[in-house]
């Protein structure tokens, strides 16, 4: 008896030591091809690093249980319908409950229905304001958007560029209609006017009837805020090759690396960028470092932000004592204050704009191409840049 105490006792510690060893499936539904690939690198290289750091010292640690975290990525190639069968798969094949995507508007909206039903949260980066909303309460985003920082941008750039007239050209999607009109606002705010606006189909690479249209009616400047890196890149190479002198601006969405591999030093030269984070940061100095020497490439603006909400992520999950109820984890991640991330101190907002805090609060910087890199002019709030 005593034998076969001892043995049933060892099994039942074997089992539970088994049991307290569980995997985290996280999915990764983000652009890994065209266009937009950078970013959903980005965001996925985030998730991964974020999972890298819980895996190395033996596990997400939940409760009682320690999950390895993996990371599951899909490539929705920018496109709703990509999306809506990768999300179908990660939902209900993989049996996932946490999504780090998508990349664009128009895929997150196309997702929402599977998503939102099934209780499965999401760390999306598409800018649409319909994204975020009361009846969607499992979606988060993690990044600022236009509808955040154009407008102090703006102000600046106007003020200090003596900018009457801008040209700009967006997707013909829901992606950069939302954004034409965000910015459109801005600029009318700030006493400028978005006077030259053409669209276009993602696909699209020869940029010169559309610029040459724009040029014709005599803008000071272009905008490519809505644009991909690899477009925007294309759009500046075009416009400087037709001979535009003016002033060339981005203001939401980092990208300069990109535009500038594409564009080059010369064309790319003097244009005002938005920048997501000041690399004079010590921890975001630190992040951009593990990243370019863990991946052998430059590190997208976005993927700090979705670093820090993937940890926030796991931070909540902590919090609630729980991986599976996504109710008690949705809580817990809205209840984060003064979450200290990589890019300082984050919190949630959005409340009066979206009907729901489920956006993150964080600073933001105009940048200044100088020989292919950023030099920050200005730090800004939603209150204003200085």
């Amino acid at each position: 008896m005593n034998k076969l105490l001892v043995a049933t006792t060892a099994l039942a510690l074997l089992a539970g030591a088994a049991n307290a060893e569980e995997t985290l499936k996280i999915g990764a539904l983000v652009t890994l091809s065209g266009a937009g690939s950078s970013w959903g690198q980005g965001m996925l290289r985030a998730a991964e690093l974020a999972a890298e750091d819980v895996n190395k010292d033996g596990g997400l640690k939940v409760g009682d249980t320690s999950y390895k975290v993996q990371v599951i990525p899909y490539d929705d190639s920018y496109k709703a319908n990509e999306a809506v069968t990768a999300a179908n798969r990660l939902v209900f094949e993989d049996k996932v409950k946490y999504i780090i995507g998508t990349v664009g508007s128009a895929p997150i909206l196309a997702i929402q229905p599977i998503t939102e039903e099934n209780k499965v949260i999401t760390m999306t980066l598409g800018f649409t304001a319909e994204a975020l909303s009361a009846e969607k309460p499992y979606t988060f985003r993690p990044n600022p958007t236009t509808a955040e920082v154009a407008q102090p941008q703006i102000d600046w750039i106007v003020a200090n560029k003596g900018i009457k007239t801008v040209g700009a050209l967006f997707p013909k999607d829901e992606t950069g209609q939302a954004i034409a009109k965000d910015v459109g606002q801005a600029y009318a705010n700030a006493g400028a006017e978005l006077s030259a606006v053409e669209f276009f189909e993602r696909d699209r690479v020869d940029f010169i009837p559309l610029l040459t249209r724009i040029v014709a009616q005599g803008v000071d400047a272009i905008e490519l805020d809505g644009n991909s890196p690899v477009t925007a890149g294309q759009i500046v190479q075009q416009a400087r090759d037709i001979g535009f002198e003016g002033v060339i601006i981005r203001t939401g969405g980092p990208a300069t690396q990109d535009i500038v591999n594409v564009a080059g030093k010369e064309a790319t030269e003097g244009m005002f960028v938005h920048s997501a984070y000041d690399p004079g940061v010590e921890t975001a100095a630190a992040y951009e470092k593990r990243y370019t020497e863990t991946y052998k490439d430059q590190m997208n603006g976005f993927s700090p932000f979705f670093y820090d909400g993937t940890k926030m992520l796991f931070k909540a999950m902590q919090d609630a004592g729980t991986v599976e109820d996504t109710d008690a984890v949705k809580t817990a991640l809205e209840n984060l204050k003064d979450y200290d991330g990589v890019l300082g101190t984050l919190n949630w907002t959005g409340a009066e704009r979206y009907g729901i805090a489920h956006q993150l609060d964080s600073p933001f910087y105009i940048a200044r191409v100088e020989d292919g890199s950023e030099v920050i002019v200005a730090k800004c709030t939603s209150q204003g840049c200085e």
